[in-house]
C-alpha cells in the first residue's frame, strides 16, 4: 500500500460534527403520535447506517447532543440524517430526514444550521450507478424493409445498497419510453451481489429523424425521437414479496444525434414522482457539520514543506519558525494547530517547539496567577497533545470509575434550587464525596501510567515556570496542574464522550453530577492558592461541600502527584503494559472449520481488541470464547465480497484457520482493519501475501489453487504509521497545513509587509491594526521564512494543478453522469 501511495493521489475523506436537538417533531405513521414515542437519530452514508445514537426519552423536542468523528473509506453521493421513534413494540417507525449531497457538505461546513425534516419515502432511498452503452442501427428485415433499432446494453451496476444487511438479488427493467409508446425488456436476476455484471443486450425498434448521423436515403415517417427516452430501473427480486426498488435513470435518446455510440456511467436516482407531504409538519434537526476532504499528493511533494516545520524548533527566536508563523496566522481556528502538533509528534520535534513557545508566552506574562490561562499557542499546543498521547492513560484512570457513575445513576444533586421532590441532600452529598474520592485517588494515584511525552512536557513546563518567576514557590505546580487537572482530567470528566471514554452522551442527570465532580476535581488540583479556591466558588452549595474535602491531606496528595509527573525522577513501573481496550463492538463473525457456505454459518458475537490479545465473546461482558495473542496475527486484509457474498468483510491471518469477520458498516470494517493492523504491525512473521478470498471446494476462489497451503497470491498492506499511540498520516497533516496556508494567504502577505516595514523604518513602531495581530520578534528572520513558505506553496499549488487537470471524464466510473428523474 506505501509503494501505490507513492505513486498515486489519494482522496481522503473524513466528517466531524454533533447532532445537537430536534424541534416539534411531527407524528409517525399510524395513530400514535411523537411525544408518546422514545427517538433516536443515525448517520448513513446513501443507504449504509454508520452511526447511531442511543435512544431518548419521549419528547417532541429531544436533545440529543451526541459528537461523532468518523473516516469515510469509500466514495458516497449522499450523507442522510434520519429520526426514528421506537414504538411500544420496540418497531423502528421513520419520523423524518435530512439528506445532504456531498457537493453541498462545504455549505454547511463548521457552523450549526437547522435542517427541516422531510419523508422517508422508500422511492427516493437509492444508492449505485449503472454502465450501460446506446446505438442506433439500421436494419433489413425479412420483408426487405430497413428498420431501424436502438440497441442497449445493460453492461453492469456497482454500490447497490444492502438489503436487511445482506447483498441484494438485483436485475434490471429497461424502457424505452415515449408519447405514444412504452417498450419493457427486463435481465435476469443476479444472486446475493452489490456489483452484478449483466451484459445483456435490448432491441427497440425505432425510427430515426433525418438530422441523425447515418442519414437512410429511405424516406421514413419520422418518430419524434427528440422525445424518446431510455429509462432502466434497478430492483431487488424479493421471490415471495414484492420486489424492492433500487433507482433508477433516464436517458434521453437524443444523446445520440452526435454520437453513433454512448457508453457512460450513471448515477442511479430516486423516483421523483412519490408523493411528497409538507416538511414542515415533521419538525426540524440541529446539526453541526464539518466534512474535510484532502486531496493527498505522493509523498515527495510534500517533503520542503515538512522540512521547513520540522525545523521550527531550531528557529531563533521561535516566532520567526513556520510552524509559528501558521499558528499566528490561523489563531481564530483552534483546529488549525493540530495537524502541526501531529507531524511534531511524530518526527518527535514537540517537546523542543512546545518548550520555546511556552518559553515566549512566558516572556509575556506578568502575574504567576495567570500563568497559561489563556488560549495562546502554546496552551492550544498542548491541549491537542494531551489528547492525542493521552487516551489510553485516561482510559486506564479513568474510564471504570466514570462508567461506576454512568451505571449506577445516583442522585448527586447539591443545589437547593434544582432538588427533586423526595431528594435528600445530605444523601446527595455523600453519594457525590464517594464518587469525587473514587475519581481523585484514581487521578492521583496513576503517575505511574502517564505517558513518558507527557512527563517530558510538565517537566519542561515546570523549568521554565521557575526559571520565570522565582520567587513564587507555587508556581511550578500551577504550571503543570493548569494543564494536567484543568484542560485534561477535568474536561474528560466533564464530556466522557469526547474522550471516547462513554459512546454517547451522558443523561441530563449523569451530565449534572459529572459537572459538579469536574468542578470539584478542578479545585482539588489547583494547588497553591486552595484557600482562595474556596472563596472563588460562586455557590454557596459548592463552598459548603469543598470544605469536608481540606481534612483529607488533598495539598499533599496533589503536590506528590504533580512531583512525579514531572520531576526528574524516573517514575516506578511493574515492567507490564497496561491492558488497554483499543476497540469493541458487535460483528458477524463465520464459525471456525466450516466447509459450507450459509447463513447459519454466520453467528453475531462481541469482537474486542486490546493492545495484547483479540478476543470474541458471545455477548458484551461474557467470557471470551477464543483468545489470540496479538503477537500472532500475521495478517489483517479486508475480503473479497465474492468469498461469501456479504460487504465489509476481513480476515485476520493468525497461527491457527483464518478468522472472517463482517463489520456492520464501511466505517467500522475500515476502523477495525486499521487498529488491528496498528496492533499487529511489529510482529515477527508477518505475510508478505495473502489470499483476498477464501478456500473451499478444495480450491482457493481468488487463485484456483488447489493447495491450501499455497502462499497467497495478492500483496499484504504495508502498515507503515509509527507507533500505536501516533496514528498519523504525515503526508495528509502537511496538505492540511498547506490547505490553511492557501486559505490565508492574505494574513501572509500582511504579515510579509509589517516584516518589511519594521526592517526599513527604524523609528518607533506605529502601531498598525494588521501589524499588531502578528508576533514578529525579528522582521528579517520572519520574513526570509514566509518567503520560504510562499515558494514551497506556489510549487504544492502547480502540482495539485496538474494532477487537476487529470479529472475523470464525464460518464466515467469516477465521475458518472448525473441523469433524469422522473
Amino acid at each position: 500500500m506505501a509503494e501505490e501511495d507513492d505513486a498515486r493521489i489519494r482522496i481522503l475523506q473524513s466528517l466531524r460534527g454533533k447532532i445537537c436537538e430536534a424541534k416539534n417533531l411531527g407524528p409517525v405513521s399510524g395513530p400514535n403520535r411523537q411525544r408518546d414515542l422514545c427517538t433516536f437519530c443515525t448517520i448513513s452514508l446513501d443507504q449504509e447506517e454508520v452511526f447511531r445514537t442511543k435512544v431518548f426519552d419521549k419528547s417532541v423536542s429531544p436533545f440529543y447532543g451526541e459528537d461523532f468523528y468518523f473516516e469515510i473509506p469509500r466514495p458516497f453521493q449522499c450523507l442522510s440524517f434520519y429520526v426514528y421513534a421506537k414504538s411500544v413494540f420496540q418497531r423502528e417507525l421513520p419520523v423524518g430526514k435530512v439528506s445532504i449531497r456531498k457537493d453541498d457538505l462545504c455549505k454547511y461546513s463548521g457552523k450549526e444550521h437547522w435542517f427541516s425534516l422531510h419523508p422517508v419515502d422508500p422511492n427516493s432511498e437509492v444508492q449505485g450507478k449503472v454502465h450501460l452503452e446506446m446505438r442506433l442501427n439500421e436494419l433489413i428485415t425479412e420483408t426487405g424493409q430497413i428498420g431501424q433499432h436502438l440497441v442497449v446494453r445493460i453492461i453492469e451496476c456497482q454500490g447497490l445498497p444492502l438489503i436487511s444487511g445482506q447483498n441484494c438479488d438485483p436485475y434490471a427493467t429497461v424502457s424505452l419510453v415515449g408519447p405514444a409508446r412504452s417498450d419493457q425488456r427486463k435481465t435476469k436476476v443476479k444472486k446475493k451481489t452489490s456489483n452484478p455484471q449483466f451484459e445483456e443486450t435490448f432491441f427497440f425498434e425505432v425510427t430515426r429523424s433525418s438530422s441523425y448521423a447515418k442519414k437512410s436515403h429511405f424516406q421514413v415517417e419520422e418518430e419524434d425521437i427528440e422525445k424518446l427516452e431510455l429509462k432502466v430501473d434497478l430492483w431487488n427480486n424479493e421471490n415471495l414479496a414484492q420486489d424492492v426498488f433500487l433507482g433508477e435513470t433516464r436517458v434521453p435518446v437524443k444523446v445520440l444525434r452526435d454520437d453513433h455510440i454512448h457508453k457512460a456511467w450513471y448515477l442511479l436516482q430516486p423516483k421523483g414522482n412519490g408523493s411528497k407531504s409538507k416538511s414542515d409538519d415533521l419538525g426540524s434537526l440541529r446539526l453541526r457539520l464539518t466534512y474535510i476532504e484532502d486531496t493527498v499528493l505522493p509523498s515527495a511533494c510534500y517533503t520542503p514543506l515538512c522540512n521547513l516545520l520540522l525545523k521550527s524548533p531550531d528557529v531563533k527566536p521561535i516566532s520567526a519558525s513556520a510552524a509559528h508563523i501558521l499558528g499566528d496566522i490561523c489563531r481564530e481556528r483552534y483546529e488549525a494547530v493540530l495537524p502541526t502538533v501531529r507531524l511534531l509528534l511524530h518526527h518527535n520535534r514537540f517537546v523542543p517547539f512546545v518548550s520555546a513557545v511556552a518559553a515566549l508566552e512566558l516572556e509575556n506574562t506578568q502575574e504567576a496567577n495567570t500563568i497559561f490561562r489563556g488560549n495562546s499557542l502554546a496552551t492550544r499546543c498542548i491541549d491537542d497533545m494531551m489528547k492525542i498521547v493521552g487516551k489510553n492513560y485516561l482510559a486506564v484512570t479513568l474510564k471504570p470509575v466514570i462508567d461506576e457513575i454512568c451505571e449506577s445513576n445516583k442522585t448527586c444533586e447539591i443545589d437547593p434550587n434544582k432538588l427533586k421532590e423526595g431528594d435528600n441532600v445530605e444523601v446527595n452529598k455523600e453519594n457525590l464525596q464517594g464518587y469525587v474520592q473514587k475519581v481523585f485517588s484514581s487521578i492521583t494515584q496513576s503517575s505511574s501510567s502517564c505517558p513518558p511525552l507527557m512527563c517530558d512536557v510538565f517537566r519542561s513546563l515546570r523549568h521554565l515556570a521557575c526559571k520565570r518567576f522565582p520567587g513564587d514557590p507555587h508556581v511550578q505546580y500551577s504550571a503543570v496542574s493548569s494543564f494536567v487537572f484543568l484542560r485534561f482530567f477535568a474536561v474528560a470528566v466533564l464530556s466522557p464522550h469526547t474522550f471516547q471514554l462513554r459512546s454517547h452522551h451522558p443523561d441530563p442527570e449523569i451530565s449534572r453530577t459529572l459537572t459538579l465532580i469536574s468542578k470539584t476535581i478542578q479545585t482539588l488540583g489547583s494547588w497553591g492558592s486552595l484557600s482562595k479556591k474556596l472563596s472563588s466558588f460562586k455557590e454557596t452549595y459548592m463552598y459548603d461541600f469543598f470544605k469536608s474535602f481540606q481534612e483529607d491531606k488533598c495539598i499533599e496528595k496533589v503536590k506528590k502527584f504533580l512531583d512525579e509527573i514531572s520531576s526528574n525522577v524516573s517514575k516506578e513501573s511493574s515492567g507490564l503494559e497496561d491492558a488497554v481496550v483499543l476497540k469493541e463492538g458487535e460483528v458477524q463473525k463465520r464459525a471456525q472449520g466450516r466447509k459450507r457456505l450459509g447463513k447459519r454459518n454466520f453467528k453475531k458475537r462481541w469482537l474486542r481488541v486490546t493492545n495484547r490479545e483479540l478476543s470474541y465473546h458471545k455477548h458484551k461482558g461474557k467470557e471470551a470464547l477464543c483468545i489470540i495473542n496479538v503477537k500472532n496475527i500475521k495478517a489483517v486484509e479486508k475480503l473479497d465480497e465474492s468469498a461469501f457474498n456479504r460487504k465489509n468483510m476481513f480476515q485476520v491471518v493468525h497461527s491457527e484457520k483464518p478468522l472472517y469477520v463482517q463489520a456492520g458498516n464501511c466505517v467500522e470494517a475500515s476502523e477495525w482493519l486499521e487498529v488491528l493492523g496498528q496492533v499487529s504491525r511489529c510482529n515477527e512473521g508477518r505475510l508478505s501475501t495473502f489470499h483476498p478470498s477464501n478456500y473451499t471446494s478444495g480450491a482457493w476462489q481468488c487463485c484456483k489453487s488447489p493447495s491450501n497451503n499455497e502462499p497467497g497470491c495478492k500483496p499484504c498492506t504495508t502498515t507503515v504509521l509509527a507507533n500505536l499511540q501516533l496514528d498519523i498520516d504525515c503526508d495528509r497533516e502537511t496538505e492540511r497545513i498547506f490547505s490553511l496556508l492557501s486559505s490565508n494567504d492574505t494574513k501572509l502577505q500582511n504579515m510579509e509587509d509589517a516584516c518589511a516595514s519594521m526592517a526599513v523604518y527604524q523609528g518607533p513602531q506605529r502601531e498598525q491594526e494588521d501589524y499588531s495581530k502578528f508576533t514578529i520578534q525579528e522582521p528579517k528572520e520572519t520574513f526570509q521564512t514566509l518567503k520560504q513558505l510562499r515558494n514551497i506553496m506556489e510549487e504544492l499549488q502547480r502540482q495539485h494543478n496538474i494532477r487537476n487537470d487529470t479529472t475523470a471524464q464525464y460518464g466515467s466510473l469516477d465521475n458518472p453522469i448525473v441523469g433524469k428523474t422522473s
